[in-house]
């Protein structure tokens, strides 16, 4: 069997449901993108708990300090799992964590903006948080088994995450008009990042990760999925949602919306974003201040997979 028959039978054996466990023998360019995949969304857990680290202390209440304290400890935690699934791929972390910080690698582009209240605090745990678990619930069938099991775990402990961000809306929804207020001026800050969420609508034909079997489910369809569960949701309570192309067409049964600008969202994504540096420069700063941790726990050993 050539090299190029062997390939297309894995091609073939991952599109029929077949997982891949991490000792198996696998493509290169299926490691590749598997890494890249992953890393991403590793770097995307990490970074995604800075939004919210702000607000720790400025939260109104020492049950809400709690719950967002113990938000972000599972986000770092779940970053940490997913690392260790690139390790297993053949990246070493000392070099996944130079990449993140020197701007090589990429994370989610909502996190790559400030928060600027408590009402961003609530839209990020249950709208961003909503549309990550359609996006996660879907790799839990990966062809990557490891993968697919970290992903069951995630997803537990995300769905509780959107509970809290649910419960702080509701509360300032059911609050004064300044609190309502205070959401609906998160939501129109957030909702663009939102439809940019789940990337660029790309013909399923031409993603090599559907392809792989990486992910299960195309980009628009994620983001479909997403609006016919959450656009009543939001305006049941009273939120607007500031788009007013938005609306469900029977002929097709799809969402129409304003189609976002596809350039920007490469330009935040890529480092550019209103609080992309800032985020960059702490994770640095976190980095280079823990190096004596790194340096005690290792004896000087490079952190190898």
């Amino acid at each position: 069997m050539t090299d190029e028959q062997r390939i297309e039978e894995f091609k073939r054996a991952v599109q029929a449901g077949h997982k891949v466990e991490a000792g198996d023998w696998m493509p290169e360019e299926y490691r590749a993108r598997l890494t890249k995949f992953i890393e991403m969304h590793a770097n995307s857990e990490l970074m995604g708990a800075l939004p919210e680290r702000d607000w720790i202390l400025r939260a109104p209440t020492l049950q809400r300090k709690l719950a967002v304290t113990a938000k972000i400890q599972d986000e770092v935690g779940h970053a940490q799992l997913l690392y260790r699934l690139v390790e297993d791929l053949g990246k070493p972390r000392e070099q996944i964590f130079q990449d993140l910080i020197s701007g090589k690698t990429k994370f989610h582009n909502v996190f790559h903006y400030p928060t600027k209240s408590w009402g961003d605090v609530g839209i990020i745990a249950w709208l961003v948080d909503a549309a990550a678990i359609h996006s996660q619930s879907a790799l839990q069938r990966s062809s990557y088994a490891p993968y697919a099991r970290t992903m069951r775990r995630i997803c537990w402990e995300e769905a509780f995450h959107l509970k809290h961000g649910e419960d702080i809306v509701l509360t300032c929804m059911m609050g004064t008009a300044r609190q309502k207020r205070l959401m609906q001026e998160a939501l129109e800050r957030w909702w663009e990042p939102l439809m940019m969420f789940h990337g660029p609508p790309a013909p399923p034909e031409t993603d090599k990760d559907l392809e792989w079997g990486i992910k299960s489910r195309p980009n628009e369809q994620l983001r479909q999925d997403f609006l016919t569960k959450y656009v009543r949701r939001i305006q049941e309570i009273g939120l607007t949602i500031p788009d007013p192309k938005l609306r469900y067409d029977e002929r097709t049964g799809r969402w129409a919306y304003t189609e976002p600008d596809w350039s920007k969202l490469y330009t935040i994504v890529t480092g550019n974003g209103p609080a992309s540096q800032a985020r960059l420069g702490f994770r640095r700063l976190s980095y280079e201040e823990t190096a004596w941790v790194r340096q005690v726990v290792t004896g000087g050993a490079q952190l190898t997979a």
